[in-house]
């Protein structure tokens, strides 16, 4: 899992065109890109689309719900469910009991339609208002249904009033770079990935390139898209390049070789124990691409 787009749940066009994008994921989305007097509509669009897309074989879809406090959360799983959508993104998660409250939903939703217990995975994101953003750390325990944790600026900012999330050169101010902290630290925590937010500067091309190198480098391992074009970088920046393969191959290959060593010497270099778990979550995510 490396590039989520997200795609309007009311547009069977834009839902069409989206699985030949190259994505691995799919975010048919009934928030925020859906008005509010569209959002029935949404939900028989989206459920018809999961339908059709049933062991299809491409890309994974997700549904992103309205939030819990909007009162439309229990509607949209009601229209969705029936359809098999392989996990719920859900958006301004203020604490993991609402994860663990939208889970034990989930349940009864997969018991009534057939669907394996625990198969529906979940998405939260995780700093969309100031609470999310304070209770960032509860999200640290791992949840079986997670499958990783994001995070958002453009809530939080209207959420505390900030002009903009980001200073003269592009890059986000220190509130926001405490959400993208805090967001990679409960992912590691809770042994699940770390999805990066959105760039909406979708034709700044250089500023997203940048912005992916950066994620990627800090430890994401995936990162959501607002436009098709912007899935190719994505996923190529977020695919682990053949030479860090074969040097990720080397460190695991030589501490085998070594048995119970702490430490290993490659090509005049040193090489740890850390080392050694880096190179092993690099081939992971290798396998998993």
């Amino acid at each position: 899992m490396r590039s989520m787009l997200f795609v309007p749940g009311d547009s069977e066009r834009k839902q069409e065109k989206a699985v030949e994008c190259g994505a691995d994921v799919l975010i048919l989305d009934l928030e925020d890109s859906v008005a509010p007097a569209a959002k029935a509509r949404a939900r028989e669009v989206t459920a018809a689309f999961l339908r059709a897309c049933a062991n299809a074989g491409g890309p994974l879809l997700y549904v992103r719900v309205n939030d819990v406090s909007t009162g439309l959360t229990d509607d949209d799983l009601a229209a969705v469910m029936p359809a098999g959508p392989t996990g719920i993104m859900l958006p301004k998660a203020n604490h993991a009991d609402e994860v663990a409250l939208l889970s034990a939903r989930l349940r009864v939703h997969e018991a009534e339609n057939g669907i394996a217990d625990g198969k529906t995975r979940i998405l939260p994101l995780i700093t969309e208002t100031a609470a999310g953003l304070l209770a960032a750390p509860s999200h640290g325990r791992p949840q079986p249904r997670l499958s990783g944790l994001t995070w958002g600026a453009e809530d939080l900012s209207a959420a505390v009033g900030a002009r903009t999330a980001r200073d003269e050169a592009g890059r986000y101010t220190d509130l926001f770079r405490h959400a993208r902290t805090m967001t990679l630290l409960a992912a590691s925590a809770a042994g699940v990935a770390a999805v990066d937010t959105v760039f909406p500067a979708f034709r700044d091309d250089a500023g997203f390139r940048r912005e992916c190198i950066e994620a990627e480098r800090d430890g994401f391992t995936a990162k959501m898209a607002i436009h098709p074009a912007q899935v190719a970088v994505i996923n190529e920046i977020f695919t682990p390049s053949p030479e860090a393969i074969e040097q990720a191959n080397a460190v695991v290959e030589a501490f085998s070789a070594a048995g119970d060593a702490g430490v290993v010497a490659i090509g005049g270099k040193m090489y740890d124990r850390p080392h050694l778990r880096l190179a092993e979550r690099l081939l992971a995510r290798a396998d998993r691409k």
